[in-house]
């Protein structure tokens, strides 16, 4: 198993609040220094007040990650203020839901470059760095969303699916680079991103209650993820029912969809 150390150069996208403030504070906690990155620099401030506070290292810097400038900025400055990257977390991301067909076309290109391009944006800044290194740890965060596919949910699993293959290609590539790379995939779990949520009012309620209820905190994954990470796990599915659920998907085939399709649409008729 392969340890983040102490010390360890790491970024943060989506840091300002829910499961990135939550990691980059698990990273801290264990010895590693952050830059805490967020499109809303005030709430990115406050993740790194609040490590630095608990004795941790800590820089705050926004990035848009649909900016690939931006995205590339957050590379330069570790390395300029470290000498080099050893963690990256590509986690900003934004939720869109509703009917293929229904969902307006600027809501799924707005998925599709906060949620994917803003993932390959950190790869493709970070990956380099850390193969002229020969280490380094690459985490992606996906979703349940892109193993299951579940309806009236198209932008959202696209997009997240979209993290999963890049995550598989990665790892087949960087395995003689000595870059581990891992795509955490939960289910629900109590976090904010319901709330800039772009759905159907049908569907919003629904989502918010999933998440405000969740058995599972923003905390509690994070530090699955970091042990999954430094583990080498390729994919790391945190809850038990994720995990139940792609193994029936794989046991069923289609016909998971078709018993999916109508739970779901019982659902929306109630």
């Amino acid at each position: 198993m392969k340890k983040i150390e102490k010390g360890a150069r790491s970024i943060v996208t989506g840091a300002g609040s829910g499961f990135g403030r939550a990691i980059a504070s698990e990273l801290a906690k264990r010895g590693a220094r952050v830059i805490a990155s967020d499109i809303d620099l005030a709430s990115a401030e406050e993740t790194a007040k609040a490590i630095r506070s608990a004795g941790g290292t800590a820089e705050a810097m926004r990035s848009d990650v649909r900016e690939a400038k931006d995205v590339e900025a957050l590379v330069v400055s570790a390395k300029d203020r470290w000498g080099g990257l050893d963690v990256m977390v590509n986690n900003a991301g934004v939720a869109v839901a509703g009917a293929v067909g229904e969902v307006p076309l600027e809501d799924w290109r707005f998925e599709i470059d906060v949620n994917l391009l803003g993932v390959i944006h950190g790869c493709h800044f970070a990956v380099p760095v850390m193969q002229a290194q020969k280490s380094g740890f690459v985490l992606n965060v996906a979703s349940a969303a892109g193993l299951l596919s579940a309806p009236f949910m198209g932008p959202y699993n696209v997009t997240k699916a979209g993290v999963v293959a890049l995550s598989e290609t990665m790892r087949a590539e960087l395995e003689t680079d000595h870059v581990s790379v891992s795509v955490l995939c939960p289910t629900f779990f109590r976090t904010n991103i319901h709330k800039s949520q772009r759905s159907p009012e049908r569907l919003r309620a629904t989502s918010e209650k999933l998440v405000t209820q969740a058995k599972w905190s923003a905390e509690q994954i994070a530090k699955v993820a970091l042990r999954g990470l430094e583990r080498g796990e390729l994919y790391v599915i945190p809850q038990m029912d994720g995990k139940m659920l792609w193994r029936t998907k794989r046991l069923m085939g289609g016909a998971f969809y078709s018993l999916a399709g109508r739970i779901a649409r019982r659902r929306m008729d109630t």
